[in-house]
């Protein structure tokens, strides 16, 4: 009995550890970029020049790492860790004062990924993840904006081109988007899958990482009075 009682109790620490934060997170639809991408082939945010810079159509609004935070959640089989990058800078173009007719880009110095461990923030960096030395940068812009009314009146489903780790995708996913008269607040949270941007390392045999990760949104971008 007394042996019985030990493994359960570990079990349920062990089940407690090993739950997937992930699993409740609505998960981003992954398609192929858009034709018109200028990310189309692997690490080209990276490696080729960058394009010009497309004139804004409505109220150009400044994002960066004094107003916006980007982060993520991974997790293994005994637990889980949060992370993020401290540098990011980026643009919303809104236009008529409605989310559905404008975009977003956001460029991400993927050098200054940080997690809440230190040894993990340099093992993150290495070629085991963001091999931030072959891909320095990662960047996201937007292709659609679509209401979702469904869900709310600042419900919206944001598609765009992702390149991460050399990869280029177009990834969907659902965000609230404000656009008041002082900022415009876009916040979202949902999980991809790190195989997908060719991120594949396995963890240790015993210690497996698992595939999908939470992305965390949180852009505020201050409009000019």
């Amino acid at each position: 009995m007394k042996y019985l009682l030990t493994a359960l109790m570990t079990l349920s620490l062990f089940a407690s550890a090993c739950e997937d934060p992930a699993a409740n997170k609505t998960k981003a639809t992954v398609n192929e970029p858009s034709a018109n991408s200028s990310a189309n082939t692997a690490n080209a945010a990276n490696t080729a020049a960058a394009p010009a810079p497309v004139a804004a159509k409505g109220e150009a609004l400044a994002i960066n790492d004094e107003n916006s935070k980007v982060e993520f959640t991974g997790s293994k089989v005994t637990g889980k860790h949060d992370g993020g990058f401290k540098t990011l800078t980026g643009t919303i173009d809104l236009v008529n004062g409605k989310p559905a007719e404008s975009t977003v880009s956001v460029d991400i110095d993927a050098t200054s990924v940080y997690a809440d461990d230190e040894k993990l923030t340099g093992h993150l960096k290495s070629a085991d993840f963001f091999d931030v030395e072959k891909f320095p940068k990662a960047t996201f812009k937007s292709t659609k904006i679509e209401a979702n009314a469904a869900k709310g009146a600042d419900a919206y489903t944001v598609t765009g081109d992702f390149n991460l780790h050399g990869v280029t995708k177009s990834i969907s996913f659902p965000a609230t988007i404000k656009a008041g008269a002082d900022a415009v607040d876009v916040d979202a949270e949902f999980a991809i899958n790190r195989k997908d941007f060719g991120i594949v390392y396995a963890g240790k045999a015993d210690d497996l990482i698992r595939d999908d990760v939470v992305i965390k949104l949180a852009l505020k971008a201050p409009r000019k009075k």
